[in-house]
């Protein structure tokens, strides 16, 4: 399939009213808010790599069943001191504020209802219970020395639990002497970052309590994680699953002049694999010996002297990326996760349903598309863990059809609709529900 991702895309402020095929739940109501690349040229200024191009927000109104969707560019570069669109208020419409698009873009929801952060607000978003700004009260939980100082660990996310962090001190490493003559040098930040495969993955476990690390030292092989499924206590173990790679190639696959080479069966890079790590919090039992007692999994702690223990990860699936919950399973134990397959490509051309306790993957393909990041909305008072609907938006590859706003049922990952809209919108990164009233 052929795409042209360095294309600039356009703005459209104005509400389109998607034709809906299919028919939708009638408790799903609210807003779907998408963001990613979609500039990738401004002036004499060109951006060679996909992730650098500059942001584009689009959203999806679902109200009474029926679609709109609003395409906000909001390019910092040259809308800086422009006000975001207002749309007038009423059965069918609602307000949307350019600075709360920044914010809950980035915004997470709560680990559990325990938590004094709202995202569901429709003024600003607070973080601290006394309503003081998000940054005013914030403190240092815990600090953790890197190996090195002039090499520090690259990390983009985190695991959770009720009561531990984990933070993975990947070998991707920024040089802080390269990076700071970089622009002297008329070089990028990205050449200052590099894999070391020779290193071995240091695994942090923070008490959120004593907010000190544990004192046993979890370690594993060299690799790359970029984003994390979810983490959870069990049994006096604590369990997380990664995305994990073996070096950095996937990065280096999304420089422009690649994404405009045909991609198949034969592209050559370092597929992801979703790995499923367990940390024992005792380390109480022989040299040598495996302190995993759980008996659901094969990933392995053996312990080492010097109180040191080797961990091996579980493969649960290959060929996935950008994985999504049910976000009420956040921090605990859960068996179902939505992902973008990328088994041929490193940009996703499927969906996928992956079940922890059985290995099965249920797909959803559309043929010549392209499939961003999908977001599961759990249905009202529902019991099961997968009762619920699946948001993913697809760019159609061929330029004479638009792209549309893919709606899978949960359970059995078949098409409930999709709104398709006559619009060439970009191919997003991440997106984020915000629940409406019903």
């Amino acid at each position: 399939m052929q795409y042209d991702y360095s294309k600039n895309k356009d703005e459209h402020p104005e509400p389109i009213k998607a034709d809906l095929k299919g028919l939708i739940p009638e408790w799903l109501q609210g807003t779907l808010i998408r963001n990613g690349p979609g500039l990738f040229s401004l002036g004499e200024t060109r951006y060679n790599h996909w992730f650098d191009g500059m942001a584009l927000l689009h959203s999806f109104t679902i109200k009474k069943g029926i679609y709109f969707i609003v395409i906000q560019a909001f390019m910092y570069a040259y809308h800086i001191c422009r006000d975001a669109i207002t749309l007038p208020t009423g059965d069918w419409f609602f307000y949307l504020d350019c600075i709360l698009f920044a914010i809950l873009c980035f915004a997470l929801p709560p680990i559990d209802s325990n938590l004094s952060v709202l995202v569901y607000l429709k003024s600003l978003i607070t973080c601290g219970s006394d309503g003081s700004p998000p940054l005013k009260s914030a403190e240092v939980v815990c600090t953790v020395p890197c190996r090195s100082l002039l090499t520090p660990s690259y990390y983009h996310s985190f695991g959770m639990t009720d009561n531990y962090f984990v933070f993975i001190e990947q070998p991707l490493k920024l040089d802080v002497l390269k990076m700071a003559t970089a622009y002297l040098r008329g070089v990028s930040w990205a050449s200052c970052m590099k894999f070391h495969p020779e290193d071995s993955t240091l695994i942090h476990l923070i008490d959120r309590k004593t907010k000190k690390e544990v004192g046993i030292k979890f370690y594993t092989g060299a690799m790359a994680v970029y984003h994390q499924v979810n983490a959870f206590e069990d049994d006096g173990h604590v369990v997380f699953d990664g995305i994990c790679y073996d070096d950095n190639s996937l990065y280096e696959m999304f420089y422009l002049d690649k994404l405009k080479e045909q991609m198949g069966a034969d592209t050559v890079y370092c597929k992801p694999k979703c790995k499923r790590f367990v940390l024992p919090l005792s380390d109480m039992g022989e040299t040598g010996e495996d302190l995993v007692k759980l008996k659901y999994t094969t990933a392995s702690a053996v312990k080492e002297k010097e109180g040191k223990v080797l961990c091996q990860g579980e493969v649960l699936c290959d060929g996935v990326e950008l994985p999504r919950i049910n976000y009420n399973f956040n921090g605990k134990k859960y068996r179902y996760s939505y992902m973008c397959c990328v088994d041929i490509s490193p940009v996703a051309t499927k969906i996928v349903k992956f079940d922890v306790e059985t290995k099965q993957k249920i797909e959803w393909t559309g043929g010549d598309c392209f499939a961003s990041e999908p977001v599961f909305i759990p249905r009202p008072d529902a019991v099961d863990e997968d009762d619920g609907v699946v948001l993913t938006c697809i760019i159609n590859a061929k330029p004479v059809q638009g792209g549309f706003l893919l709606v899978l049922d949960g359970k059995s990952f078949k098409e409930v609709a999709r709104a398709c809209i006559d619009v060439d919108f970009h191919m997003d990164m991440h997106g984020y529900f915000i629940p409406g009233s019903s």
